[in-house]
Protein backbone atom coordinates (compact mmCIF):
# COMPACT_ATOMS: atom_id res chain seq x y z
CA UNK A 1 0.00 0.00 0.00
CA UNK A 2 1.25 3.56 -0.77
CA UNK A 3 1.57 6.38 1.97
CA UNK A 4 2.03 10.03 1.64
CA UNK A 5 3.91 11.42 5.09
CA UNK A 6 4.18 14.60 5.08
CA UNK A 7 7.05 15.57 8.09
CA UNK A 8 6.25 18.83 9.36
CA UNK A 9 10.23 19.86 10.38
CA UNK A 10 10.51 22.69 13.70
CA UNK A 11 12.58 25.40 11.26
CA UNK A 12 15.49 25.23 14.05
CA UNK A 13 15.95 21.34 13.72
CA UNK A 14 16.24 21.44 9.75
CA UNK A 15 20.21 20.91 10.49
CA UNK A 16 19.61 18.31 12.41
CA UNK A 17 17.35 16.56 10.51
CA UNK A 18 19.79 16.65 7.42
CA UNK A 19 22.82 16.08 9.56
CA UNK A 20 20.84 12.74 10.87
CA UNK A 21 19.95 11.46 7.25
CA UNK A 22 23.92 11.87 6.18
CA UNK A 23 24.93 9.86 9.18
CA UNK A 24 22.21 7.15 9.42
CA UNK A 25 20.84 7.35 6.22
CA UNK A 26 16.50 6.88 6.15
CA UNK A 27 16.68 4.37 8.75
CA UNK A 28 13.86 2.13 7.29
CA UNK A 29 13.07 -1.42 8.45
CA UNK A 30 12.39 -4.03 6.61
CA UNK A 31 9.12 -4.27 4.24
CA UNK A 32 9.64 -0.40 3.64
CA UNK A 33 10.15 1.06 0.45
CA UNK A 34 10.99 4.70 -0.24
CA UNK A 35 9.53 5.58 -3.44
CA UNK A 36 10.29 9.47 -3.78
CA UNK A 37 10.19 13.05 -1.83
CA UNK A 38 10.18 16.69 -2.12
CA UNK A 39 10.80 19.29 0.43
CA UNK A 40 8.59 22.45 0.50
CA UNK A 41 10.56 25.71 -0.23
CA UNK A 42 10.79 27.17 3.15
CA UNK A 43 11.75 23.72 4.61
CA UNK A 44 8.81 23.39 6.57
CA UNK A 45 7.33 20.23 5.29
CA UNK A 46 8.73 17.31 3.30
CA UNK A 47 6.20 15.18 1.45
CA UNK A 48 7.17 11.65 0.98
CA UNK A 49 5.20 8.68 -0.75
CA UNK A 50 6.29 5.38 1.08
CA UNK A 51 4.93 1.51 0.35
CA UNK A 52 4.50 -1.18 2.66
CA UNK A 53 2.73 -3.84 3.37
CA UNK A 54 2.44 -3.64 7.07
CA UNK A 55 1.35 -0.01 8.32
CA UNK A 56 2.70 -1.41 11.58
CA UNK A 57 6.75 -0.88 9.73
CA UNK A 58 5.57 2.82 8.60
CA UNK A 59 5.05 3.22 12.44
CA UNK A 60 8.18 1.75 13.59
CA UNK A 61 10.04 3.79 10.74
CA UNK A 62 8.25 7.06 12.18
CA UNK A 63 9.24 6.52 15.45
CA UNK A 64 13.08 6.83 14.34
CA UNK A 65 12.62 10.40 13.34
CA UNK A 66 9.64 11.41 15.63
CA UNK A 67 11.98 13.34 18.08
CA UNK A 68 12.95 15.85 14.88
CA UNK A 69 9.57 15.77 13.12
CA UNK A 70 5.53 15.41 13.34
CA UNK A 71 4.13 12.99 11.03
CA UNK A 72 1.38 12.82 9.25
CA UNK A 73 0.31 9.97 7.06
CA UNK A 74 -2.13 9.38 4.61
CA UNK A 75 -3.36 6.32 2.90
CA UNK A 76 -3.30 6.82 -0.71
CA UNK A 77 -4.51 4.64 -4.09
CA UNK A 78 -3.69 5.47 -7.66
CA UNK A 79 -5.99 7.54 -9.82
CA UNK A 80 -6.37 4.47 -11.82
CA UNK A 81 -7.47 2.29 -9.39
CA UNK A 82 -10.05 4.63 -8.19
CA UNK A 83 -11.41 5.10 -11.68
CA UNK A 84 -11.52 1.76 -12.24
CA UNK A 85 -14.02 1.44 -9.03
CA UNK A 86 -15.53 4.53 -9.16
CA UNK A 87 -16.73 2.90 -13.14
CA UNK A 88 -18.30 0.15 -11.56
CA UNK A 89 -20.54 2.21 -9.90
CA UNK A 90 -21.76 4.58 -12.98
Amino acid sequence: MLFMVIEHFDQARVKDIYRRFHERGRMMPDGLCYVDSWIQADLARCFQVMECDDVAVLQEWVLEWSDLARFEIVPLASSKATAAAIAKHL
